[in-house]
């Protein structure tokens, strides 16, 4: 460089790929350094070692940056919708606090108290599951111009239908009339296809079709349930793909009964789950929306694409045990339903997953926590305040191509198969759900998929359920197909919870409690979430093992300890513990550990199958009570 001449910048993305380089080496310095290798010996690239894969297989990588930035994708309102359906919503108000009613009232007057008081209190969207003739006394002097109302009546779907659009037909002129938006459009909740699936109570879909083509403006006859599949176990991408081809299925029909493809569109709502991944909630809905648009692109009615949705709290996360973790998970939800979009959030009750004649709180408590999970997020934390606010963040924007990218390969795999109904027939639809199911059960099992109050940290001491598992038709808006992901810890407690004794296991600790403290919490916390109650009798050695067995007679007993103290006391211990009466000895964490070929009928470790375990642990408590 001569004198007076200016550096020149490096190009921006020799920038990023240069800072991107450090942060490897960097990454790849730790990682070695915790494994103790070289960096050079390590099996992967840091970024591929420190990424997680979803249910979908859509990686999560470690680190999102510039180089990962997009073009804008558009405003709100505008092709391709990504940031939503509506271009004028009020950010003073937000999202559409939507609540459900008619599940626990007995007559149309109770209900209609009920609407009028949550209406009071921040509610701002109805979901109804309400008889034809009950109706207009349910709705009395709600204002349906301002309240979207989304029905719910299963068999009766088609009179349902009727009654409230004579019920909106003969409601009063509004003072000022405003246009239709999305936050006000109402639903008639006919889902015909996805109900077939599900196995809940439905209307043929001929006839849902031929209802879409005589409806005014400002209602919509179809709400394609999303949440039949999630309730069955299917991923995100799976939930959005066959969501997607049975709305599609529908516009086919609605084409058919004489619309045009643009009004066939316009009859379509959606109903989405989320759970308590919230970013996972935010990228769902912004991927509906992108492969929603693609669709009425393809059918080529761009501007009618706009898909509105009603995000529901998914019901197969609540547990029954320790109900009250159901708040955070719903809060958790509502975020991320709010943040990626949704026109309307239902939160259910925290004891959602309890049956009606099984719930120790009062109906009027639950709803107020689930009605003000949402409105705090919308009146404290302002989150209505901006539409789409995780737009442009580089890990959000990437999130959603990828799960939009994976719905469009399940939905048009079922086009390739006939379209959904032939899918659907065929049992391809059915065993894709499955599969899925089984592989969220198996993480679940060997607690790779942690449930708080289920499978880590349970609590023993809290009151038995008076019924049992609820999994179907006594859980209000569940469908036949529900599979709840903490269900089969809660059989084991429920079992355990029916025993005259509570069923338990000896530990033996084997040095001082710094050395055991790790693993007889462990022990403890694995066995407490199948019911079994582990007793610790504090520090032992291999003079006093018997001593304690004597003292806390126990079929099954748990050495727990470090690797040096089984090599010096383990085989002593193990063989006091047999001469005490105890029929199986058990080693807390792997058996490579154990300095011996024989001496201990297994162990207790991270990453065994949780549930098989102590299925078969209960097993061998029983056989051995009984037999005493």
């Amino acid at each position: 460089m001569t004198a007076g001449e200016k550096p020149v910048a490096p190009d921006l993305d020799d920038q990023l790929n240069q800072a991107y380089d450090r942060w490897t080496t960097a990454a790849a310095g730790v990682l070695a350094k915790s494994a103790r290798v070289t960096p050079a010996e390590l099996p992967d690239t840091p970024e591929a070692m420190l990424s997680t894969d979803t249910r979908d297989g859509v990686a999560v990588r470690p680190l999102y940056t510039r180089r990962d930035e997009t073009a804008e994708v558009g405003a709100p309102g505008s092709f391709p919708f990504i940031r939503g359906a509506d271009p004028a919503r009020d950010v003073t108000q937000g999202w559409r606090v939507t609540e459900r009613f008619g599940d626990d009232d007995v007559d149309a007057a109770s209900v209609n108290e009920s609407i009028l008081d949550a209406a009071a209190n921040g509610t701002s969207g109805l979901w109804l599951s309400v008889a034809a003739d009950d109706l207009a006394a349910a709705l009395q002097g709600v204002y349906l111009d301002l309240m979207p109302v989304t029905l719910d009546a299963g068999a009766d779907g088609l009179a349902a239908a009727r009654a409230f659009l004579a019920t909106l037909d003969a409601a009063p002129d509004a003072p000022e009339t405003a246009p239709t938006t999305a936050a006000t459009t109402h639903s008639l909740g006919l889902s015909p296809y996805t109900a077939q699936f599900s196995g809940r109570p439905t209307v043929a879909a001929a006839d849902a079709a031929a209802l879409a083509a005589q409806v005014p403006a400002g209602v919509r006859t179809f709400r394609v349930d999303g949440t039949d599949f999630a309730q069955a176990g299917a991923s995100n991408a799976q939930e959005l793909g066959l969501l997607v081809a049975a709305a599609v299925a529908h516009v086919r029909d609605a084409v058919d009964a004489g619309l045009d493809t643009a009004s066939a569109l316009e009859q379509i709502t959606f109903a989405v789950s989320v759970d308590d991944d919230q970013f996972a909630g935010i990228a769902k809905l912004r991927a509906l929306r992108t492969v929603w648009a693609r669709v009425s692109d393809v059918l080529g009615a761009r501007e009618s694409g706009a898909a509105i949705t009603h995000a529901v709290t998914d019901l197969s996360m609540f547990t029954q045990r320790d109900p009250w973790v159901n708040m955070l998970r719903s809060t958790i939800a509502a975020f991320g339903a709010g943040v990626g979009g949704a026109d309307q959030v239902t939160v259910h009750t925290f004891d959602a997953a309890i049956p009606l004649d099984a719930r120790t709180s009062r109906t009027s408590f639950t709803r107020r926590i689930a009605r003000n999970t949402q409105l705090l997020l919308l009146e404290e934390s302002n989150l209505g305040r901006v539409l789409d606010p995780a737009g442009g963040s580089w890990y959000v924007e990437s999130l959603t191509s990828d799960l939009a990218a994976a719905a469009w390969d399940v939905f048009t795999a079922i086009e390739k198969q006939g379209g959904y109904l032939a899918a659907l027939e065929s049992g391809a639809i059915s065993d894709q759900v499955e599969e899925a199911l089984a592989a969220r059960e198996k993480a679940v099992a060997h607690r790779k998929a942690p449930i708080t109050g289920v499978s880590e940290f349970p609590n023993l001491g809290e009151p038995t359920l008076a019924a049992g598992s609820a999994d179907s038709g006594d859980v209000p808006t569940a469908t036949p197909r529900l599979a709840r992901v903490a269900r089969h810890f809660e059989a084991l407690r429920d079992r355990a919870d029916t025993e005259s004794t509570r069923p338990s296991v000896l530990l033996l600790p084997l040095g001082s409690v710094a050395e055991h403290n790790g693993r007889t919490t462990f022990v403890a916390n694995l066995l407490a979430a199948g019911g079994i109650d582990a007793v610790n009798p504090g520090p032992l050695s291999p003079d006093t093992v018997g001593a304690a067995v004597a003292a806390n007679p126990a079929s099954i007993a748990v050495l727990c300890g470090t690797k040096a103290r089984y090599a010096d006391e383990g085989p002593a211990a193990a063989d006091a513990a047999r001469a005490a009466g105890v029929e199986r000895v058990l080693l807390a964490g792997p058996e490579r550990e154990w300095p011996a070929d024989s001496g201990i009928d297994g162990s207790l470790r991270v990453g065994i199958d949780a549930v098989a375990v102590l299925t078969e642990l209960l097993d061998s408590l029983t056989t051995a009570r009984e037999g005493a």
